[in-house]
């Protein structure tokens, strides 16, 4: 009988061993193989290299081009910028529905942290984010160089694609805009006609040639600038309306900035324009001032969807 009671007693220990050890060691390899089996990519930017998890679940997005690009390919993503100069074409964004994660210049850190992030996404002017972001989560930049856009915008396109598993789609789109591209270019590069961009701002106006933050329309759509070439600055070179006539354009593209960021200024870009110096321009004396779509060209610049519309508005000047 105790032989019988020592046996029993032996085998409830040994089962509970076994209990306490299939609760333990299962869980560990669970948890390594999750880790495993979570496919990671790791793409190339402008700040170095990035590893992160394919098809991240929980974005945040510090960028309006970005917010542009993953919306025009149907990503989700779960904390945004928010506030009066979302882009229209967003402005759902601004739903309760997503987390608010701060401004450009104040990020709310204690957001960020809260919704645990599987990625992060800054680009231009929140590309100095990148350091602390990158604490915090995997952090991508989309920065695209202004003097290389075409070959910038497709990068960070092509890792969209790579991370969120639509290679395909954003492949389809960059071939339909390239295609876009070469026929307005050898349009441009075919006609005679010389281009002016120009931004105005609180009555003042800007100009911009080659090389500058809206140089794509020379760089790489082929719009022959006028003759007096301006410095690449971030803010253009301030101009006259004489200036405007000196060089004489073809076709005169405009930027309203304040349209673009939701103040209203004394005048709007049309009521600057509308002025004796600018009508006797051939672009003035021939109607063909192109007033650019000031979201695409302003606050979201390298967007999938905002690019494509830049592109069409160029061509507007020429065709």
């Amino acid at each position: 009988m105790i032989f019988k009671k020592q046996n029993k007693t032996l085998a409830l220990i040994i089962g509970l061993l076994v209990l306490l050890l299939s609760a333990c060691v299962p869980l560990e390899a669970t948890t390594g193989s999750m880790d495993e089996a979570a496919e990671t990519v790791t793409v190339t930017h402008p700040q170095g290299e990035t590893t992160v998890i394919k098809n991240p679940q929980t974005v945040v997005v510090f960028n309006y081009s970005a917010l542009d690009t993953l919306d025009a390919l149907g990503i989700p993503v779960t904390g945004v910028i928010q506030g009066p100069i979302m882009p229209p074409h967003l402005e759902q964004y601004n739903g309760e529905e997503y987390a608010s994660v701060g401004g450009m210049r104040e990020p709310d850190y204690e957001a960020i942290n809260a919704l645990s992030p599987d990625l992060i996404v800054v680009g231009l002017r929140t590309a100095g984010l990148y350091e602390e972001m990158s604490k915090i989560a995997p952090t991508l930049d989309i920065t695209v160089d202004w003097a290389n856009k075409w070959e910038t915008f497709s990068d960070y396109m092509i890792n969209i694609g790579i991370i969120f598993d639509k290679e395909a789609e954003v492949a389809e789109r960059l071939s339909a805009l390239e295609t876009r591209i070469i026929e307005i270019k050898a349009q441009a590069e075919s006609s005679d006609l010389q281009g002016l961009v120009v931004l105005t701002s609180g009555g003042e106006v800007s100009g911009y040639g080659p090389g500058s933050r809206f140089g794509m329309i020379h760089d790489m759509l082929g719009v022959a600038p006028t003759k007096d070439s301006m410095a690449a600055e971030t803010h253009g070179d301030a101009i006259s309306f004489e200036f405007i006539l000196e060089q004489n354009p073809g076709v005169l593209y405009v930027l309203d900035r304040d349209a673009a960021i939701g103040q209203e200024g004394d005048q709007s870009a049309e009521q600057m324009m509308d002025n004796e110096l600018v009508a006797e321009t051939t672009a003035g004396a021939n109607e063909n001032i192109v007033y650019l779509d000031p979201v695409a060209w302003y606050l979201a610049d390298h967007g999938l969807s905002t690019f494509e519309i830049m592109v069409n508005e160029v061509a507007e000047g020429i065709e």
